[in-house]
């Protein structure tokens, strides 16, 4: 079954697009989190982050960085999270990579907390997850 974006992509159900080339589309998030809430979508179907090749990916943050740009010039906006969600545990509900672009205003309601757990852990802690990733790479 296409997804929403495969739809969007593929002109059978409309959207507000922003940009697009070869390789990547962008349009408006239907939800407008908050005022300029921007998708940049790879046409080419990858699930998530780790199926997506370096090539794309950086090309995605390219676009991601210019829209971003563009949001800015356009709302002024404080600021902008730049999110993505790989697996449904992490908030991903569209399987088809896609970055967020979220434009952040004074009191606009979003909240994109994170639990502190520094003292939780000590130094060898810190040294043993270091050392998982490293030896992963």
């Amino acid at each position: 079954m296409k997804s929403i974006f495969t739809r969007i992509i593929e002109r059978e159900i409309p959207a507000y697009i922003v940009y697009e080339d070869d390789l990547v589309i962008a349009f408006l998030d239907i939800s407008q989190a908050t005022k300029g809430h921007t998708l940049v979508v790879p046409k080419k179907v990858y699930e998530n982050l780790y199926e997506m090749p370096d090539e794309l990916a950086s090309h995605v943050m390219k676009i991601s960085i210019k829209l971003a740009k563009a949001i800015q010039k356009a709302f002024k906006p404080a600021g902008l999270n730049l999110l993505n969600n790989n697996g449904e545990i992490a908030g991903q509900s569209v399987f088809h990579f896609h970055m967020h672009l979220i434009p952040r205003y004074e009191n606009d309601g979003v909240s994109m907390r994170f639990s502190n757990h520094m003292n939780d852990l000590n130094p060898e802690d810190y040294k043993n997850r270091a050392k998982e990733i490293t030896s992963a790479l």
